[in-house]
């Protein structure tokens, strides 16, 4: 039988159950503690009502919330692409293009080296609160390497996302059409038993809405369920046609009609923001607002790549969604933890509620709300993911 921990005298808990605590979306509960069995959330409420356990944690005064959801990342390449960022910020607006110089490299890669890459932005993730995250393929663009990512992948998540169609592979960029029926057909067959996930770059310079639509639904028809880089650089048909395929997520969402917002704000597919993307490349900012007023489900995640947003940190991109997206801190932390839950169409993670996982963040701070506060400051002290603390 799994022993029992109780972490008490937390000053703020969040645990995104709006039945609990303050009964707002963060279900914030206040002089809190967590009751942990097994790998699973056992008990919370107030630490003055906690039942006895085996072991005791004392939070001191300090906040604990859950584990971050990151769902949408691009983990599985080699190299990084430093020129490219520093003449980008001397002048250089960015293009797709620049994926080619990472396929180079990761082709050239060998799966130890992809794997060591891996674990190394895995651990990085973790220390910052990161325990959950998903990662996609799109670097190796042939039928061998995009498999062998996705089976380095899949050794350490569930989440893994094919996107074979992250651009048209070099070798075909003279005949795009051969290029998608290649991921449509032998790629497919190759990685579909690795991904849970098909994802598609829908954008000027990658794919249109009916080579993306031709994608996706292949990929549907194989058992992988469709999320769409949709709407980054320009206006185009994504989030449309992320809508119309019941896609988990639209992801990026930064160039939207009256008309997109109110397909997403009436679907399931939620919409995942990436700050760190525009940060990185100087581009105009996602609105946020405007998706959560009209009732959208928006998430927050990393866009961790090397080439346009070449950062692990949640509380980073938390940071920038309070400054510079229009949403408040409660709003920023609920989506990069029940947010990226849902578009990972999860609910034992990004929770903090008796059932779900005991992934769990301690901050060195009474309240989530220092994640936006004190940007850039390491501020997690303790990080539980399934009930076991990793930091």
């Amino acid at each position: 039988m799994s022993s029992s921990t109780v972490i008490t005298n937390i000053a703020a808990l969040v645990t995104n159950g709006p039945s609990l605590g303050d009964h707002s979306p963060l279900g914030l509960v206040r002089d809190a503690a967590v009751v942990i069995e097994g790998e699973r959330v056992a008990w919370t409420g107030e630490s003055s009502k906690a039942p006895a356990t085996d072991n005791r944690i004392d939070a001191e005064g300090r906040a604990v919330l859950p584990g971050f959801v990151d769902s949408h990342s691009h983990l599985l390449f080699a190299g990084d692409r430093t020129e490219e960022f520093n003449a980008r910020m001397s002048g250089r607006p960015y293009s797709a293009g620049g994926i080619r110089t990472t396929v180079a490299a990761t082709r050239a890669a060998s799966d130890a080296e992809l794997e060591a890459s891996l674990t190394r932005y895995l651990a990085e993730a973790l220390r910052q609160g990161t325990t959950t995250f998903e990662t996609k393929s799109g670097y190796g663009l042939t039928t061998a390497d995009e498999s062998r990512a996705l089976r380095v992948a899949a050794r350490h998540t569930d989440e893994v996302t094919f996107l074979g169609a992250h651009i048209v592979a070099p070798e075909l960029a003279d005949d795009p059409a051969a290029y998608v029926d290649l991921v449509t057909g032998e790629m497919l067959d190759a990685c579909a038993p690795h991904a849970r996930w098909i994802d598609v770059f829908c954008e000027k310079g990658a794919f249109d809405g009916d080579q993306a639509r031709a994608i996706l639904t292949a990929g549907r028809a194989r058992g992988l369920h469709p999320r769409i880089h949709a709407n980054q650089l320009s206006h185009g048909p994504g989030v449309q046609l992320a809508v119309e395929l019941d896609a988990a997520s639209a992801d990026h969402c930064t160039h939207l009609t009256d008309a997109d917002v109110d397909a997403l704000a009436g679907s399931r597919t939620v919409a995942t923001l990436l700050p760190g993307a525009e940060f990185s490349t100087r581009a105009q900012w996602p609105d946020a607002r405007r998706l959560l007023d009209a009732g959208a489900t928006v998430a927050l995640s990393t866009d961790c790549n090397p080439g346009s947003s070449f950062t692990s940190s949640v509380p980073f991109c938390i940071a920038l969604a309070v400054r510079d997206m229009g949403m408040t801190p409660d709003e920023a932390v609920w989506a990069a933890t029940a947010g990226g839950a849902a578009a990972l169409r999860r609910d034992d993670v990004g929770r903090v509620v008796p059932g779900a996982y005991a992934d769990l963040t301690l901050l060195d701070a009474p309240s989530h709300v220092h994640l936006a506060y004190r940007p850039g400051v390491p501020l997690v002290a303790g990080v539980w993911r399934r009930g076991v603390r990793r930091v």
